[in-house]
């Protein structure tokens, strides 16, 4: 199959788009590789995939409505894998309008290049950070979720909506990923183990947030990647038995789908924080503070109908994740830890 992947000089984006060529899919990336976080970090995944003469990289801001059309009209994607967006819950408090124009107005450009160009299926990136203020757990995409808590969050809803108009006025199959903190080799700079490991490393203080309460359903990032290429296969179809008197938000009358893809092994961040120190041999000193606007205490997923559906299962443990994110670390910034101490 020709494969477009967006955000392929990301974090998950690299690693599906490695994964699809391995198993000799054609694959055309997409990355504006903006400066939101290190861009030579971002470089550096793009540079992981040069090697494989089917990928092609191109770099094209998808808010870019001309250049979207032309792309899509010119390439003839089989499917597409929508995994770019301005990510972090915090940053979405301090610049509101890189959310919209990234993740509103760049997944409309993908939601009708998919339209015109008769693309088989859609499978696009969410958060559970939609969930906001639900306490109920595991959380489960069969729950409503409209008190998101953060802009980012809203948008991920907003384009979960957006992509069940599609699938209900022009039959397109999609299917949105709600995913629980991903975490691994080649993260990013901007998300917890790489902040923590950072600074261990280089003897300052981690900020530890709702002093050290949180659970996160941390999911390993090829974990994650697995499901991504699963849920891809395996195309959206209606749910025969939806009804419109007791709606189903995960499923539809619609090709729509909504999963979960997560651990289902929350872990308390004292714990995780343990892990680096581990791996390190070095203890953190920790600056405890509140909780933060706009972040959730807990994330749990319910990852039952994924497990259901396309056979996922998770298997890297948080002790050896955390330690091939160290290891790469360690290596990836020529860290020696004896001169470090």
């Amino acid at each position: 199959m020709k494969i477009l992947i967006t955000g392929a000089a990301g974090f998950i984006g690299s690693y599906t788009a490695k994964k699809l060529l391995d198993r000799g899919d054609t694959v055309v990336g997409l990355d504006n590789f903006n400066d939101y976080y290190d861009v030579s970090l971002k470089e550096a995944r793009a540079a992981t995939l040069d090697p494989y003469d089917d990928f092609r990289m191109v770099r094209i801001d998808l808010a870019d409505r001309d250049a979207m059309e032309k792309l899509f009209a010119e390439e003839s994607f089989d499917k597409v894998v929508h995994l770019a967006a301005q990510a972090g819950v915090r940053y979405s408090i301090e610049n509101p309008h890189s959310y919209i124009e990234s993740n509103i107005v760049g997944t409309m450009n993908v939601l009708e290049g998919c339209r015109h160009n008769d693309v088989q299926h859609l499978v696009y990136a969410s958060s559970s950070s939609v969930y906001g203020s639900n306490t109920a757990m595991p959380f489960s995409t069969h729950q409503n979720v409209d008190h998101p808590l953060s802009l980012y969050g809203a948008t991920q809803k907003a384009n979960e909506l957006m992509a069940h108009t599609y699938s209900s006025l022009y039959n397109l199959p999609t299917t949105g990923l709600r995913f629980f903190t991903v975490y691994g080799p080649f993260g990013r700079p901007d998300m917890a183990l790489f902040m923590f490991t950072k600074n261990i490393i280089e003897g300052k203080p981690i900020d530890v947030f709702n002093y050290g309460k949180h659970r996160r359903d941390f999911t390993y990032v090829e974990d994650i990647v697995d499901g991504v290429i699963h849920v891809m296969d395996h195309t959206a179809e209606p749910n025969p038995d939806w009804d419109s008197d007791n709606p189903d938000p995960g499923t539809s009358r619609a090709p729509y789908r909504i999963y979960n893809i997560g651990n289902q092994q929350p872990v308390e961040l004292m714990r995780y924080i343990e892990g680096i120190e581990e791996c390190l041999g070095k203890k953190a000193e920790m600056n405890m503070l509140p909780l933060q606007p706009g972040d959730v205490p807990d994330t749990w997923a319910n990852t039952e109908d994924l497990v259901k559906d396309v056979g996922y299962q998770p298997s890297t443990t948080i002790e050896v994740g955390v330690k091939n994110f160290v290891d790469w670390y360690l290596d990836y910034y020529k860290v020696d830890l004896k001169q470090s101490a």
